[in-house]
């Protein structure tokens, strides 16, 4: 398992990340724990979560993932090995905590309630899960500007994190779900205000939308704020099952018609020539997908998840496959014709 720095904080992860938000939802405790061993054995250290988690949010599931992931660290016994990642959310979801913000108040809270459910006294890397701030993330073109907008300044919510940091219940932050204005913003205030510096950011990229390249990619070659990759088989589409308006029985889109980022017309006929691209190359859909994704310089680790055993040691076998030229050359065309179908 290669690893990569995880920014400038000395940290090194496993270039695979296991992604744990059907924890609680989709897969059993049990479950959880049987997937957490096996990516650990694999040689995967580094574990994602968010304090939302599962998925779909809703109040009356809301944490137990990191009650899972936390029974399993307790029965294991030996944190300090492995490098674990939870979020706090921004606005928009009124189960957690009355409409959580990205105040010192609500960060503090929120961290002391994960480390809880964890059962951990700290977390390796403490991302926002969006901004609280309007931007076009979550599948949005435009810029939505407002001038009347009530957002907490992100000076305010770094100096909460920074005391996070100096408490020892955190070690590195890192944002998700954010722009590179956001990034840079965020850069900037770090250096002139003593504040901690961002060691990633963990937004969508996949074959399906690439956008991270447009203005994101350069800030993380040159400012070391590495790319932690979701949805990297876009929801399971680039897998092929979904092909055809297939609905096959128990997956995420068959489960949840809230999951509909990447199943309009030009993604699905992007995602079939991809399948394509694959299969006349001999290589698993998904596994192509997710090589292509970890191939990037810009990434630090390529979050990858599953509801099966089978599911997880099909990903796992990406991260020893490297991409044919020619193989690449196509990939390239089908974004060429069709670039990002599914921002």
């Amino acid at each position: 398992m290669q690893t990569r720095p995880l920014g400038t904080t000395g940290i090194e992860v496993s270039r695979l990340c296991l992604g744990t938000m059907t924890f609680g939802e989709q897969n059993s405790e049990a479950e959880a724990h049987e997937q957490l061993d096996r990516a650990v054995a694999f040689g995967i250290n580094f574990i994602d979560t968010a304090e939302m988690y599962p998925v779909p949010p809703k109040a009356e599931t809301q944490g137990s993932t990191e009650r899972y992931i936390g029974s399993w660290l307790k029965q294991r016994g030996s944190r300090d090995d492995v490098i674990i990642a939870t979020k706090a959310s921004g606005p928009g979801l009124e189960h957690i905590r009355g409409g959580p913000r990205l105040t010192r108040e609500h960060l503090r809270q929120a961290i002391d309630e994960s480390l809880a459910r964890l059962q951990t006294d700290y977390v390796d890397l403490y991302q926002l899960h969006w901004p609280e701030r309007k931007a076009n993330f979550f599948g949005k073109l435009g810029y939505p500007y407002d001038e009347d907008e009530d957002t907490t300044p992100l000076e305010e919510t770094l100096a909460a994190l920074k005391e996070l940091v100096d408490a020892g219940k955190v070690r590195a932050i890192g944002l998700s779900n954010d722009t590179p204005w956001g990034v840079m913003r965020a850069l900037q205030l770090a250096e002139t205000h003593d504040l901690p510096r961002v060691a990633s950011v963990q937004n969508p990229y996949n074959l399906l939308n690439r956008t991270f390249e447009v203005g994101l990619a350069e800030i993380a070659h040159r400012e070391q704020v590495g790319l932690l990759a979701y949805s990297p088989l876009a929801f399971g589409v680039l897998s092929g099952k979904y092909l055809k308006g297939a609905r096959p029985k128990g997956a995420r889109l068959t489960l949840f018609e809230r999951f509909q980022r990447y199943t309009n017309p030009q993604a699905e006929a992007a995602s079939a020539e991809y399948v394509k691209i694959a299969r006349d190359a001999g290589l698993d859909p998904a596994q192509m997908a997710l090589a292509f994704v970890n191939s990037r310089p810009f990434l630090t680790s390529n979050i990858i998840g599953a509801t099966s055993m089978e599911q997880l040691e099909s990903n796992l076998e990406s991260e020893s496959l490297k991409l044919p030229h020619d193989v690449l050359e196509a990939i390239e065309t089908v974004h060429q014709r069709q670039p990002n179908p599914a921002p």
